[in-house]
């Protein structure tokens, strides 16, 4: 109740101070807020902040022109790629660009480098997305396989199903303070999703688990940030986006909030929620495994090789498993 009194009185302060300008003084007040759905619809009035500009993250070619700018004062090395720096960062916002950039600068001092290569960005980019590399953290050899199991799940899952992410590298080098392995894509510059295109993510990312089912008999917790993401996905499926045959073209998606104690549906449909979630991920499951059954040659390939180098890039895997079958295909253009 106090964060929401206060947020009323900020309001009624502004709209006070706002009230009584004349058409003739010439003054215009600008604004910038990062939650825009928590506004009062009374701000927003003719009169008051009347237009609105929305700044989205940069896209590619907004990238890559920003990684110009903070490149500008970094010696670089004449074989860097800056386009394929943008298309390795998909949802960086400025200030991330800016840490890439002193990161990268950063390791090739403390390599003696004269100039900063790809090979720092790439370092420079696994820290800022998974954190700083942990070598010395004391992993036994049977955690490590599971880990390198688990990896090697998502990738090859990401390899075989159309709709996924490209893969970028797969590490098993832990990271951060809970990453002990990640697989990495180069998400593409998207803005609709359609059901199949949701559903091979969703399959990709239960890659790691289904992989530590079939070659191990059991799960590990290694899979607890996997399953929040696809808890996320089937919800928004389900209850945001429509895309559930029993529930329907129904949005329960609150923009204002208004509906904070009080959820806008009975109980009934409610359970049905969660009934028709529980179907979409155990389905997903069941093709996940099915796929990594098919291709358990190629998962064993890739985790032994993931135990000798602990790092493999897609080149990697191209030689160890063969191209990946599907061509990139465009994005829709609507």
């Amino acid at each position: 109740m106090m964060s929401n009194d206060e947020r009323e009185n900020t309001l009624n302060q502004l709209l006070v101070e706002m009230d009584g300008f004349g058409t003739d003084l010439g003054i215009i007040i600008l604004a910038a807020t990062n939650r825009p759905d928590v506004l009062d619809s009374a701000l927003l009035r003719p009169g008051r902040f009347d237009r609105q500009i929305s700044i989205d993250r940069p896209d590619l070619v907004g990238r890559e022109a920003i990684f110009k700018v903070h490149l500008g004062p970094i010696k670089i090395s004449e074989t860097l790629d800056i386009h394929k720096l943008a298309e390795q960062t998909p949802g960086f916002a400025g200030a991330d660009i800016a840490n890439v950039c002193n990161e990268a600068a950063l390791i090739a001092a403390r390599k003696g480098k004269a100039a900063v290569d790809m090979s720092d960005f790439q370092d420079a980019i696994d820290r800022v997305i998974g954190g700083l590399e942990k070598k010395n953290k004391i992993i036994s050899p049977e955690e490590k396989e599971i880990i390198a199991y688990h990896e090697a799940g998502h990738a090859i899952c990401g390899w075989y199903l159309e709709h996924a992410y490209p893969l970028l590298k797969v590490t098993v080098v832990p990271r951060g303070t809970a990453a002990l392995g990640y697989a990495q894509y180069t998400p593409k510059e998207q803005y609709l999703y359609n059901t199949d295109q949701l559903m091979d993510q969703i399959c990709m990312t239960l890659g790691g688990r289904a992989s530590e089912d079939i070659f191990f008999g059991k799960i590990s917790t290694g899979a607890s940030n996997d399953l929040q993401q696809i808890t996320k996905i089937a919800y928004s499926m389900i209850t945001v986006y429509g895309m559930n045959d029993k529930v329907g073209n129904i949005s329960y998606y609150d923009p204002n909030q208004e509906n904070v104690f009080t959820k806008p549906f009975s109980e009934e449909t409610g359970k049905m929620i969660d009934e028709e979630v529980r179907k979409l991920i155990d389905k997903a499951y069941q093709i996940t495994k099915k796929l990594l059954i098919e291709k358990k040659g190629d998962v064993e390939k890739l985790a032994k090789e993931l135990l000798k180098k602990e790092v493999l890039f897609k080149s990697d895997v191209e030689a160890l498993i063969g191209k990946r079958p599907y061509e990139e295909k465009r994005r829709w253009i609507l």
